[in-house]
């Protein structure tokens, strides 16, 4: 007789918690069988110094997992699966008997006796196995883990949770920038363990980069800004710190620390916009758009009158797209299916923006959106900047796609809409204290009718 599958009771979210004073505590009884080994006596408490529930249950999953690998130490002595297991298990055994992992000559250069005391009195406390022995006292070595292996444990595991809300694209594009500073670095001094990076190592990279920001007179001119100089140093940076706080020596410092490129009295290149008049005469022009497939068509008319960026255009679905409404609208917010989730920009890029114009037109058209550009932002953005050279859409080399999101500011500016509308249709940041919801959305819709641009519906 086949046996009926019993669901596992769901797991308590505030299991080992509890609250006294407003501060949430680690509360947690010594298992019967450990009573004589873990001498930290019949309960566990230990404060969190936090309020917050969240903040809260992170850390106790923390405390439960060094608690779990401990007592597992204590029963059997069992060994770990690889030398990077191994010394993780041991940050976590020395943290659950209440001190921090240290190496043992970092042990041994203590100057405060009271802290090598702590250790001792806790290795005394209990029926230190070796391998307990060895988290208390610094015996295990951290892992020579090559940079590369490094970087895909912080990419796929320590980062996992920074990435949860992307697509699958904004995650390859996450990664791809990352992995350009690894690449970079791996390309200059090996593919060496990331705990035997030097300081000189981190200096030779900051020359790399001083190269190619910042050249002598005789070799040229800049080919990249500071800001990408920068932003590899910075990821090397994050990567070794927080590849080092997931083991657990989180005071870590970097090989790259203070090393940047100032930005200061750096003009940032800024993208030209499109006249209005040549968004008319030639984008808009019967014919102009034609041998472009309807979906990117579309796309292109869409950013013209809406200024939202092509990936926010090309990610909406019918559950954003309001026709049936007094004022017909769009709304730009991240995606929260589990399944399909999406980030967006900044907090300040949640918006809803009136359709008019040839916008409108192009949702009645496709009221469920751009499917086949759907998280392809990089493809839509790719097909359209080749088809507007090919055809000489573009005034000056200068421009790309992007620039009707500038021109769209800039015919607003020129109309005299108001600076805080402008910013809420953009998306950008309103440096103030945020008040009401920026306007109704006919009050909107009837500022952006000062700016819609004459279109024959022939060309959606």
């Amino acid at each position: 007789m086949r046996k009926e599958a019993v669901a596992e009771p769901a797991r308590d979210p505030d299991r080992y918690l509890i609250r006294r004073d407003g501060i949430f505590y680690y509360h947690r009884r010594v298992p019967a069988k450990l009573a004589g080994i873990d001498d930290r006596g019949t309960f566990i408490r230990k404060s969190l110094g936090t309020d917050e529930r969240r903040l809260a249950r992170a850390m106790r999953d923390r405390l439960e997992d060094a608690d779990k690998t401990l007592w597992a130490v204590l029963l059997c002595g069992g060994e770990t699966r690889s030398a990077l297991d191994q010394y993780r298990d041991a940050v976590r055994r020395a943290e659950a008997m209440g001190v921090s992992y240290l190496s043992n000559g970092q042990v041994a250069g203590f100057h405060n006796v009271d802290a090598i005391l702590k250790r001792v009195e806790a290795l005394e406390r209990v029926q230190a196995t070796p391998a307990v022995a060895d988290a208390l006292l610094g015996g295990v070595p951290v892992p020579p883990v090559k940079i590369s292996d490094a970087f895909d444990l912080y990419a796929d595991e320590i980062m996992a949770h920074e990435v949860a809300g992307k697509s699958q694209s904004q995650r390859r594009m996450w990664r791809k920038v990352k992995q350009r500073a690894v690449n970079n670095f791996v390309g200059l001094v090996g593919d060496k363990p990331i705990g035997e990076i030097t300081r000189e190592d981190g200096l030779a990279f900051y020359r790399f980069w001083l190269k190619r920001v910042a050249p002598s007179p005789d070799v040229g001119p800049a080919t990249h800004s500071a800001s990408a100089g920068n932003r590899d140093l910075g990821n090397m940076r994050d990567l070794y710190r927080r590849y080092f706080a997931h083991l657990g020596e989180e005071q870590k410092g970097t090989p790259f620390d203070d090393l940047r490129f100032s930005e200061r009295g750096k003009r940032r290149r800024k993208r030209p916009s499109f006249e209005p008049k040549w968004i008319s005469d030639q984008i808009m022009r019967p014919g102009a758009l034609a041998s472009l497939d309807a979906q990117a068509r579309r796309c292109v008319l869409a950013l013209i009158e809406t200024g939202a960026r092509p990936s926010e255009i090309c990610n909406l679905d019918e559950a954003v797209i309001f026709l049936d409404t007094p004022v017909p609208y769009i709304r730009i917010t991240p995606r929260d299916d589990p399944d399909d989730p999406r980030e967006i920009k900044t907090e300040w890029s949640v918006r809803d923006v009136p359709l008019v114009g040839v916008a409108l037109e192009v949702f009645k058209k496709s009221p469920q959106g751009f499917p086949r550009y759907r998280n392809r932002e990089e493809a839509l953005s790719a097909n359209l900047n080749k088809f507007f050279k090919i055809h000489k859409l573009f005034p000056t080399p200068k421009h790309k796609i992007y620039s009707l999101r500038h021109s769209f500011e800039d015919r607003m500016k020129e109309a005299g809409i108001d600076s805080e509308l402008r910013k809420i249709l953009m998306g950008h940041t309103i440096e103030r204290v945020e008040y009401g919801t920026g306007g109704s959305l006919q009050w909107r819709r009837d500022e952006l009718i000062k700016i819609a641009l004459p279109f024959d519906p022939e060309i959606v």
